[in-house]
C-alpha cells in the first residue's frame, strides 16, 4: 500500500476538499478584497489593473498585498470533523481550491489536515473545469471523492466517484443529486432572520430618536405633518445607518474575529456571506437617499450625505486615530439632531449644538473606556487592535469623559438664563431641576462603565435602562412644567 507522510493508506480514493464556502464559511477572494480596501482605500485602481490580466492575477495581487490572519477565519466545524474522521482511517486528504496558493498553503499549515494542496497561481484559476481537469489528470475519472458547495463544483462532482455537498448555494443541491453520485449533504450554516437583524443593527435605530430633539425644543410635537416628516427621517436615517454598519463589519472582519464578543457577529462568524453584505449595502443606500430625495427637504439629504461620508471615513481610517475618533463619534451622534432640524426646517440654536457635542463626546469616551478596560483586565500592554489607544490611557479617558459630560450640564445651566429661553418657557427657573438629574445620570453611566457594566452603546443603554428611562421621564416633566 502507498504511504503518505509515514501513514499507511487504505484503498479508498483520496478525499478532495474545496475551501471557499466548504471548509471555510467565507470566500478568500472577497476576504482579501475587503482587507485591501481597508488597508489601501486610495489604491482601488490596482484592483482593476489586476483584473485586466484575469481573475488569477487578481487573486495573486490581493493575496500578496494583504496580511490575512488565517488562524481566525470561520472554518466549518462539521467539515473539519468529517475530515478528521476520514484522516484517522488513513485516507489521503487533498485541499483543492480556487484560492491563491499562498493562502491555501498557510491554511493547510495551520489546520494540519491535508496531505496535498492544489490551488490557483498567477497563471491559472483552479476553479470549475480547471479543477476537474487537474484532479482527473492525477487520479483519473472517478478516482476521487469531492466535497464542495457551489455551481463551479458541479463539473468536479460529475468526474468524482462520490460527491459530498456542503451548505450548497441555491439550486446546487438538486443539480448535484441529478448527477446520481451524491453520498452526503451537510447543512451546518444557514442564515436566520436573527442574523440579519443583528447585521442591520436594528436596535441601533433607537439612536435615531435624536432626530426629534429639534421638534421637542421648538414645542411643535403637536404638528402632525412635522411628526410625519420626523418618522420618515427616522426611517431613512436608519436605512443609511444599517448600510454603514454592514460595510463597517465587512471592513473589520479580522479585527472583529480577534474580539471576544464581536467574533460572533454574523459576517465575522461566516453565518452571513460577504457577497450578500456587498449586495445589501447599495440597496439600503438607494432606499435611504431615494426616499429622502422624494419625500423630505434637500437639506436633510445633504446632512444624510455628510453623515455617510463621515462614517465612511471613520470606518476606513479615523476610528484608528487617537482623540479624532471620539470627536467624530460625537459628531455622528450630533448629525442626527442636525438631520432632524433639516427635516423639520427648524433652526438649531448654539445651546443645542454645544450641549450635544459635550454630551456625545462623553458618551463616545464611554465606549472607548469600556474597550480599554477589557484590554487592561487581560493584562495587555500594546495598542488595542484597530484603535489608537493603549490600556494605560484608561484613567485619562475617564477624566476627559466625565469632564465633558459635566460641561454639558454647565451648558444646560447657562441656557436657563438665555433670552430665548425666557420667551419659550413660562417658568424657566424650573429647568434648574433638570441639572441635578443630568448630573446623576452622567455620573451613574461613568460609574457603571468603571465597574464593567456598560456592554452596549451608551445611547442604546440609556433607552433600555430602567433608571435612565425614569430620569428621562423626570427630565421631560421638568421641561413640561417649565413650559
Amino acid at each position: 500500500m502507498p504511504r503518505i507522510q509515514g501513514r499507511v493508506l487504505e484503498t479508498y480514493p483520496p478525499l478532495v476538499v474545496d475551501l471557499d464556502g466548504t471548509l471555510l464559511r467565507s470566500d478568500l477572494l472577497l476576504e482579501t478584497t475587503m482587507a485591501f480596501v481597508r488597508s489601501h482605500p486610495l489604491q482601488l485602481f490596482k484592483l482593476f489593473g489586476w483584473l485586466i490580466h484575469g481573475k488569477a492575477a487578481l487573486k495573486q495581487g490581493l493575496a500578496l498585498a494583504t496580511q490575512l490572519d488565517v488562524t481566525v477565519l470561520p472554518y466549518d466545524p462539521a467539515v473539519i470533523e468529517l475530515i478528521e474522521t476520514e484522516r484517522a482511517g488513513g485516507r489521503m486528504i487533498i485541499l483543492a481550491t480556487a484560492a491563491h496558493d499562498s493562502l491555501a498553503r498557510r491554511i493547510a499549515e495551520h489546520l494540519q489536515l491535508f496531505d496535498l494542496v492544489w490551488a490557483s497561481d498567477a497563471e491559472r484559476n483552479l476553479s470549475a473545469d480547471n479543477k476537474r481537469d487537474v484532479l482527473v489528470a492525477h487520479y483519473g475519472e472517478g478516482g476521487f471523492d469531492y466535497m464542495g458547495n457551489s455551481r463551479d463544483d458541479l463539473s468536479v462532482w460529475q468526474a468524482s466517484r462520490k460527491a459530498i455537498v456542503v451548505n450548497p448555494e441555491a439550486g446546487v443541491q438538486s443539480r448535484a443529486q441529478a448527477q446520481g453520485n451524491v453520498e452526503q449533504v451537510i447543512e451546518s450554516n444557514r442564515a436566520s432572520l436573527k442574523d440579519w437583524r443583528k447585521a442591520l443593527r436594528l436596535h441601533q435605530w433607537m439612536k435615531n430618536a435624536l432626530i426629534f430633539v429639534p421638534l421637542l425644543a421648538a414645542h411643535q410635537l403637536n404638528q402632525p405633518l412635522q411628526v410625519l416628516n420626523g418618522l420618515l427621517a427616522f426611517l431613512f436615517f436608519g436605512l443609511c445607518a444599517s448600510s454603514v454598519y454592514i460595510l463597517n463589519d465587512l471592513l473589520d472582519l479580522t479585527d472583529d474575529r480577534h474580539h471576544q464578543s464581536k467574533r460572533n457577529r454574523p459576517f465575522a462568524s461566516g453565518r452571513l456571506s460577504i457577497r450578500s453584505g456587498l449586495v445589501l449595502v447599495p440597496l439600503l443606500l438607494l432606499g435611504a437617499f431615494g426616499g429622502a430625495a422624494l419625500l423630505l427637504p434637500w437639506q436633510f439629504c445633504a446632512v444624510l450625505g455628510a453623515y455617510y461620508l463621515l462614517t465612511l471615513a471613520y470606518s476606513l481610517s479615523l476610528k484608528r486615530q487617537m482623540t479624532l475618533d471620539v470627536i467624530v463619534l460625537a459628531a455622528l451622534y450630533t448629525s442626527r439632531i442636525l438631520a432632524g432640524a433639516a427635516a423639520f426646517n427648524l433652526p438649531l440654536t448654539f445651546w443645542i449644538l454645544a450641549f450635544s457635542m459635550f454630551m456625545f463626546l462623553s458618551l463616545a469616551l464611554v465606549k472607548r473606556y469600556a474597550e480599554l478596560r477589557e484590554a487592561r483586565l487581560k493584562d495587555l500592554k500594546d495598542k488595542t487592535r484597530g484603535r489608537g489607544y493603549y490600556p494605560a490611557d484608561l484613567d485619562m479617558i475617564a477624566s476627559l469623559g466625565a469632564t465633558s459630560g459635566h460641561l454639558a450640564v454647565m451648558v444646560l445651566a447657562l441656557y436657563i438664563h438665555e433670552g430665548t429661553t425666557v420667551a419659550l418657557y413660562s417658568h424657566p427657573h424650573v429647568i434648574w431641576l433638570a441639572c441635578p438629574l443630568l448630573l446623576f445620570w452622567i455620573t451613574r453611566v461613568w460609574m457603571l462603565t468603571h465597574r464593567g457594566q456598560m456592554n452596549d452603546d451608551p445611547v442604546v443603554f440609556a433607552i433600555r435602562d430602567r433608571v435612565s428611562q425614569l430620569i428621562g421621564a423626570l427630565f421631560a416633566l421638568v421641561f413640561w412644567i417649565a413650559a
